[in-house]
């Protein structure tokens, strides 16, 4: 990885959660990796009063809890911080932009920088319009800049909170920039395993060949959380775990997993293999959404043999609320590799077990040599890809015990990321932070497959509202989920892997 063109970094939000536990340990990480030059600087846009000093100091603070890289050197911060400023602003306010303009303007003159700014807009969806419409009238983009420099933005999730809201924010963003400076940015796509889905299937003689409805029984996909929503319950009651996780990281993961070969490992190649992917999911009737689709919401219960309370009784959820807490769907891909495949994808909070995989299972032999010597003990093979918590690769088939009897016994082959390499992988955001400054766009979604995976999505929604809900809440925390899901997948004759 080479080192990372002179870059203005400006941070709407600073002074929040997502920029002290996840964006500043990244950059922080970066820097210390050597990747940025010495014509680099942060610039920190937040409601919040305070000064340079005061801002350095609760980054140092939030470092030494979430950077990889902990415990952090106070000489090396020193050095990392003279290159971090702020500016107390607001985002509605036209002078605050003026005042940020001006500032860029000094400070890359005393750098002797072009301006090659990256707007990170860490803040509430509610302000995302404010803040482009200020850039974009405080003349901050490349095309009032003068001479070779960029400027880019970056959003995180929701990007919308329907299809008809995202097609409108992306009307917006388009209107100032173009479509080659947005990063929408999906913290999973970021993450090692996830971008080794790729190299798995396509780097391999052994797994593409099967990698079909020919040999494949069915796919699960799973994102498990045993958490509650805790501090996030204000945006979390109004989104849900279907706009929180479903539009996104599980529509990403769909994509990298279905997709077919991409001419070159490119961005735009890679993006319109997912848009061809997409285009293909089936689309829900209300009578799929009934059969499926499920939600639930989760009631107390024990979590780690501690006692939880239920999500009704979170801070900030209104005691009627209908929000889901998880969300099961059956998908159907229309085309020739996939016909006939289920895709069962499912995302919760509270439930027993933390986790993020792929599990691909193949279909069962037609015929056992065996005969009942064992076989009824061997679950299908299966492929099964941990992206968290700890990364990695399992392949599951069966094998012959020792002795004199021909009995068959399930084993597994693992490949894991800190044992076979001797490292841990960096943080997501610090691979998606370098490709936003050296401009890779491979790992970030375009505004097309975004929007066909909001259609489908806001399909399901749709569907809900017209339907009675469930009793909620219907699942004990620190179970696997509400009823409603396992009937999901058990009408099929499968069952989820819960192990």
């Amino acid at each position: 990885m080479a080192e990372l063109n002179p870059s203005i970094i400006v941070i709407f939000g600073a002074s929040g959660d997502l920029a002290h536990i996840k964006i500043f340990p990244a950059l922080y990480s970066l820097w210390e990796d050597g990747f940025f030059p010495d014509s680099f600087f942060i610039v920190g846009f937040a409601r919040t009063n305070m000064d340079d000093e005061a801002f350095r100091k609760t980054i140092f603070d939030n470092l030494n809890v979430n950077c990889r890289k902990k415990p952090i050197n106070e000489d090396d911060f020193i050095n990392f911080s003279k290159h971090i400023f702020y500016l107390t602003s607001k985002y509605d306010d036209e002078l605050s932009y003026q005042k940020l303009g001006k500032f860029i303007t000094r400070k890359a003159s005393e750098y002797k920088m072009p301006k090659n700014i990256v707007y990170y807009l860490s803040t509430p969806p509610s302000v995302y319009e404010d803040v482009i419409d200020n850039i974009k009238n405080a003349d901050l983009i490349s095309s009032k800049f003068k001479g070779d420099s960029f400027s880019k933005i970056v959003i995180e999730k929701p990007f919308g909170y329907d299809y008809e809201s995202a097609k409108n924010l992306n009307g917006k963003l388009l209107s100032v920039f173009k479509e080659d400076e947005v990063y929408r940015i999906d913290h999973y796509l970021g993450k090692e395993t996830v971008q080794n889905i790729l190299a798995f299937r396509f780097a391999n003689a052994i797994f593409e060949p099967i990698w079909n409805n020919k040999y494949i029984d069915h796919i699960q996909i799973s994102a498990l959380e045993s958490i509650g929503v805790g501090f996030r319950a204000g945006y979390f009651d109004k989104s849900g775990i279907i706009r929180d996780m479903m539009q996104n990281h599980m529509m990403q993961l769909l994509s990298l997993v279905a997709i077919e070969p991409p001419p070159l490992l490119d961005a735009d190649d890679i993006r319109n293999e997912k848009v061809k992917l997409l285009k293909s999911v089936r689309p829900f009737s209300l009578n799929d959404v009934k059969n499926f689709a499920a939600r639930g919401q989760y009631d107390r219960g024990l979590i780690n043999n501690k006692p939880v309370i239920s999500y009704k009784e979170e801070k900030g959820v209104p005691i009627n609320s209908l929000t889901e807490t998880y969300a099961a769907l059956r998908l159907f891909i229309d085309n020739y590799r996939w016909a006939g495949v289920p895709f069962y994808l499912r995302s919760g909070k509270r439930l027993k077990k933390h986790k993020t995989e792929i599990a691909v299972f193949f279909k069962k032999l037609p015929y056992s040599l065996y005969g009942k010597n064992g076989m009824e003990r061997i679950k299908q093979n299966s492929i099964i890809i941990t992206i968290q918590p700890n990364e990695g690769i399992s392949i599951n088939f069966g094998a012959k015990t020792p002795g004199f009897k021909m009995d068959i016994e399930p084993v597994n082959m693992v490949f894991n990321y800190k044992s076979s390499f001797k490292l841990s992988p960096p943080d997501a955001y610090e691979r998606l932070l370098y490709d936003i400054i050296i401009g890779d766009q491979t790992l970030f979604a375009r505004y097309d497959d975004m929007l066909i995976a909001w259609q489908l999505i806001t399909s399901i929604i749709n569907g809900w509202s017209k339907i009675e809900p469930p009793a909620f809440p219907n699942y004990e925390a620190g179970s696997w989920g509400p009823k409603e899901a396992d009937d999901l997948i058990n009408a099929d004759g499968r069952f989820w892997n819960n192990n």
